[in-house]
């Protein structure tokens, strides 16, 4: 056969493996077929990092090829032995789910290998259509979006938006003798600095503002803020609403805020990379009044509408922002068409199809079913706030969830109040080590607590009364080994 010939294994040239891609396909569906009957219920430990991993481990860079079907075992070895978010019992951070749905979209798109930094014609218009899905699921009026790999890039690019809407040109020009400043909560995410870091506004300029008894930012404080910015000479970019800070869970008051941006002509920016998905459930909705007339918002796809990461989106009211602050002309991607490229309203020139796992979800599984789900998990976390109070060795640290963060902290008799902070995060490393939940330490107020947040399709009510149970019985434990 000639080098550059087919093979039955479909590959070419040198790129051969010793197994069919029938062989390959087969094994590959049967590890992930494995990992999803895995996660329909809770593991009673996490296994260990043994010796095979450690071979692994010390295995010099391959120079030559190895048989692939023994490959994927070790792949599905050091998958199982990973922290995997979709487990029923996973309550750190703001995981992921791995919907099946998704998990194939993925294998699908990669196989395709579509760019959407240009025109790739009918994944261009399901990526259009499925932002137009997204903003309609969640009730905000978008001219335009588009999916990012989070949230980050998602905050980033509604605020270099802002920015240029702002402060015309300085996307060219930089900021140089221009004070500017961005508005947000004491709890708002990082990602908000990280924008003012890389946009030129600098972190000093971005008002980190009180916040009130709910952990919500004050509109008052805001406009107080704005004002003395204006007096000063300093120009205002954007307020940043959280619609679900990451801490707790709290929800600024987007409508009240939005009096204070619309007639100052600022623009009101809602991150909802975790929450905002509970705009749509109708325990929640009442949160995010106000939604409609925010400038821009972004949600994670990849938090709690169940998707695999990354499938971030950000959405904009008006189309022209976006190619305002990013839109450009290269010798290399020149505009063939009248309407512009992916790249001109994005950050990213290697922009994968995300937006397949959204809209093969929306279309097998209906927005309700999705809705139900988000639903479910609000209630699991009123659940949770409740059982707490039955026990007197659990407190709560918050008053009752708005969305699905519940942290509390354990406080066995015997052991101090000033001890009570080392002995919560003695405890959460107990947990972890134990490995029948996997939770994360987080600082509320200076105390250190347990954080659980429910985002996952797959955790019962049973997995929530599991997580009061262990956490006071490895609890009891720690307090009594000190």
């Amino acid at each position: 056969m000639n080098e550059g010939a087919g093979r039955g294994d479909g590959t070419i040239g040198v790129l051969r493996l010793d197994a069919s891609r029938e062989d390959l396909i087969t094994r590959a569906a049967e590890i992930v077929l494995a990992g999803w009957r895995s996660f329909d219920s809770a593991r009673h430990s996490e296994p260990p990092l043994d010796a095979d991993f450690d071979t692994l481990l010390a295995l010099p860079l391959p120079l030559d090829p190895s048989p692939v079907l023994d490959v994927l075992e070790e792949a599905a070895t050091i998958l199982d032995r990973s922290i995997a978010q979709p487990r029923p019992r996973y309550f750190a951070f703001v995981g992921s789910s791995g919907l099946p749905i998704g998990v194939i979209a993925d294998m699908l798109a990669a196989c395709f290998d579509v760019n959407l930094a240009t025109w790739a014609a009918a994944a261009t218009r399901i990526e259009q259509q499925a932002v137009l899905w997204a903003a309609e699921f969640l009730g905000f009026p978008a001219g335009s979006g588009a999916f990012t790999s989070g949230g980050t890039v998602s905050n980033v690019t509604a605020l270099a938006a802002a920015r240029e809407r702002a402060l015309p040109g300085a996307r060219r020009t930089g900021l140089t003798g221009v004070r500017a400043a961005l508005y947000c909560s004491a709890e708002a995410h990082y990602s908000v600095k990280r924008a003012a870091e890389l946009l030129g506004i600098g972190t000093d300029n971005v008002r980190s503002l009180p916040i009130d008894e709910h952990r919500r930012l004050r509109a008052t404080d805001v406009a107080g803020a704005i004002d003395a910015d204006v007096a000063a000479g300093i120009s205002p970019v954007a307020v940043v609403a959280s619609a679900g800070t990451t801490l707790t869970g709290a929800v600024d008051p987007i409508d009240d805020l939005a009096d204070v941006c619309i007639p100052r002509g600022v623009w009101l920016h809602v991150d909802g990379a975790y929450g905002g998905a509970a705009a749509t459930a109708p325990s929640a909705r009442h949160l995010f009044a106000g939604l409609e007339r925010a400038d821009s918002l972004t949600v994670d796809a990849h938090k709690w509408l169940y998707l695999p990461k990354a499938c971030g989106i950000v959405l904009v009211r008006h189309r022209g922002d976006l190619e305002a602050a990013l839109a450009h002309e290269e010798a290399y991607i020149p505009h063939e068409r009248e309407e512009p490229h992916a790249v001109d309203i994005t950050l990213e020139y290697s922009r994968p199809f995300r937006a397949l796992k959204l809209w093969l979800a929306f279309r097998a599984h209906g927005v309700e079913a999705i809705r139900a789900a988000v639903e479910r998990n609000l209630a699991q976390a009123r659940l949770l706030h409740d059982e707490i109070q039955r026990y007197d060795d659990l407190e709560t640290v918050c008053p009752e969830p708005g969305l699905s963060i519940v942290p509390f902290r354990h406080v066995p008799p015997g052991v101090a109040d000033t001890g009570l902070d080392d002995h919560n995060a003695r405890l959460v490393q107990a947990l972890q080590e134990d490995g029948r939940i996997w939770i994360a330490p987080a600082k509320v107020d200076g105390t250190i607590c347990l954080r659980p947040c429910f985002v996952n399709f797959r955790t019962s009510d049973e997995d929530v009364l599991a997580l009061i149970e262990i956490a006071r019985e490895v609890g009891a434990a720690v307090a009594r080994g000190r």
